[in-house]
């Protein structure tokens, strides 16, 4: 199995001015970030907008990103699924590029048992053409996971690990790090990414990597080297720029900055998303400014 460990980018999908989707600033941003020491790509997931993208513009999105990274030979994470499994069943079947994983969001707002969310990635797992990440966002979904739940799951084949993000270093993310599990766990929330690194998580989905994957990947390789003085610093220097870029809804402020640097060329996104405000921008642009030129 393809490794899974390092630093993946869940990429932003670029619109001009007027909406429409822009593919050549997408292809530029997609080599950027590997160019700046990204392991992989994570296509369509929620930094993405997919709920604003029509199916024709979710599988340019995906072919884009799958060119990329075949012409760099690094992994692609694709997003499919929803919160009903036969639909989700579906998603993954019609995905139809190969992929290095296959990420799934636990059913969101149905909430049901955890037993009911066992039972549905076991079902995906046993379809799936490639390994499944499940995504364990309980901000988003309304339904928590217990540590005995994620470690039943991380035990299931054909299920490769989490991305996990759920708000902080809870009871549950303490239980599947210790359990030591044959699982990847990949930490998904920005601000928390370094504490789940520090318990040996085995690298990061982070939105903030649109903006300076470099600084990212630096906190990964530290932590996974060991060097844990660097490690706590480099995170802690990191956590402004995560809770500016996060102060209004994602992925708004990250396509502002980008814009503002001449990375893409307007900061638009689709409704209900609104653009980011300018004192929101300013924020984000100090910031990234500062983790950009921050070497420890």
């Amino acid at each position: 199995m393809t490794s899974l460990h390092g630093l993946f980018v869940p990429l932003i999908t670029p619109f001009t001015a007027d909406g429409a989707l822009e593919p050549g600033a997408l292809e530029r941003h997609a080599h950027a970030v590997l160019d700046a020491g990204a392991s992989g790509l994570v296509a369509l997931g929620t930094t993405a907008e997919p709920s604003a993208l029509t199916a024709a513009e979710r599988g340019r999105v995906l072919d884009i990103c799958a060119g990329v990274c075949a012409d760099r030979d690094a992994p692609l994470i694709a997003c499919a699924g929803g919160n009903a499994t036969a639909e989700s069943v579906r998603s993954i079947a019609e995905l139809g590029r190969p992929v290095a994983a296959v990420l799934a969001v636990v059913p969101y707002y149905v909430r049901p048992s955890e037993e009911g969310v066992i039972a549905h990635f076991t079902q995906l797992a046993a379809i799936s053409p490639a390994p499944l990440l499940v995504y364990d966002v309980p901000h988003r979904t309304g339904r928590p996971l217990s540590g005995s739940t994620l470690i039943r799951l991380a035990n299931t084949p054909n299920i490769a690990g989490f991305k996990h993000a759920v708000g902080g270093i809870d009871a549950a993310s303490v239980e599947l790090m210790a359990a030591q599990t044959p699982a990847t766990v990949l930490s998904g929330d920005d601000r928390f990414a370094s504490a789940l690194l520090a318990l040996g998580a085995h690298g990061a989905i982070l939105a903030a990597a649109n903006i300076a994957p470099r600084a990212y990947a630096d906190l990964i390789e530290a932590w996974h080297a060991g060097d844990v003085l660097r490690a706590r610093a480099l995170g802690n220097s990191l956590d402004a720029l995560g809770a500016a870029l996060f102060a209004e809804p994602n992925p708004t402020v990250i396509k502002a900055v980008l814009a503002e640097r001449g990375q893409i060329s307007s900061p638009a996104v689709r409704l209900p998303m609104l653009p980011a405000s300018n004192a929101a921008t300013s924020a984000a642009l100090a910031a990234s400014e500062a983790a950009t030129i921050t070497r420890v």
